[in-house]
């Protein structure tokens, strides 16, 4: 592809991976987010909690400054507490929900324009209920968030099996649950990540077609698969490259030629594409994130 990537989406980094030691809400906060807005190469941040209120004033102050697009992620809240907006158990699920929603006052505080959050726990023999339960929730915070403005929901896809273990879940089972959500809010949508993808055991191609309708954002990383043994093992985002990793140029440009196949990459209005890279060991974090934007340079140059 000779056209500039900028024109066809704009790339973002989730903050709260890239720098792990601030994914509970505290911690180098401000100096690490100032790292990503200074950095041109990026279009968009997703941001998580920030507990104390001052930092997170100064927090918006920045990336009210920085021309960039705000996502909001509710991942860490809500896997902190260990909570499910699929529980079978409605004093559990409501609790879920209110962690959810205090995600969703945040997010409105800080100017995020989306707000992405993942299903509860997968069990093989309750999937009819669980989906029930999750729909419950999630029109019942897509209400919420449209009360606060135009605010985006949205749900990532995990696995089932290996890692988070998450109801939502295969394409199928997901176009299922979007499809329901869909008939009565239009302020949702699906996040579609391709560190995920062969974790679920699903190609490009099977992961994307069946929700195209409902894609509104895509993440970019590594899972490392190829040795059980790794601390790395499943959904720890290695940077691309990784020994055991199955995600690399090769694979991230075949993401990007579906991506582009079905128009979701395209000039008229730039999806947000993020990384979500998160550094381990001895990794620097600097040095990953370079790590991802040369492998998209790449992937985009061989389209």
């Amino acid at each position: 592809m000779n056209e500039p990537l900028r024109n066809y989406m704009h790339v973002g980094l989730i903050h709260f991976m890239a720098f792990p030691q601030t994914m509970k809400g505290d911690g180098p906060i401000l100096e690490t987010l100032k790292t990503i807005v200074t950095d041109d190469y990026f279009d968009v941040v997703a941001v998580s909690w920030i507990k104390d209120p001052e930092v997170r004033r100064q927090a918006k102050a920045m990336l009210d400054t920085s021309h960039m697009r705000v996502v909001y992620g509710a991942h860490p809240s809500l896997l902190t507490a260990g909570l499910n907006p699929n529980d079978l158990d409605e004093e559990g699920r409501k609790r879920a929900v209110e962690i959810l929603k205090n995600g969703i006052d945040e997010a409105h505080e800080i100017g995020a324009e989306s707000f992405v959050f993942l299903s509860g726990k997968y069990s093989p023999d309750k999937v009819d209920e669980a989906l029930a339960r999750l729909v419950e929730s999630t029109k019942e915070l897509c209400a919420y968030a449209k009360s606060k403005g135009d605010m985006k929901l949205a749900l990532e896809v995990f696995d089932h099996e290996i890692d988070k273990k998450s109801l939502i879940g295969p394409a199928a089972l997901a176009k299922r649950y979007a499809d329901e959500v869909a008939k009565e809010f239009d302020n949702f949508g699906l996040v579609v990540d391709l560190s995920h993808i062969p974790i679920i055991g699903e190609t490009p191609e099977q992961a994307i077609l069946p929700v195209r309708e409902h894609l509104c954002a895509v993440d970019l990383g590594n899972a490392a698969l190829l040795d059980k043994t790794s601390p790395r093992y499943g959904d720890h985002h290695p940077w691309f490259g990784y020994p055991s990793g199955v995600n690399d140029v090769e694979q991230l440009r075949d993401f990007l030629k579906v991506l582009l196949d079905i128009g979701f990459l395209n000039q008229e209005a730039p999806p947000m594409v993020c990384f979500e890279m998160k550094p381990m060991e001895d990794d620097d974090p600097e040095v990953v994130i370079a790590n991802a934007k040369r492998t998209l340079n790449e992937a985009w140059a061989r389209l």
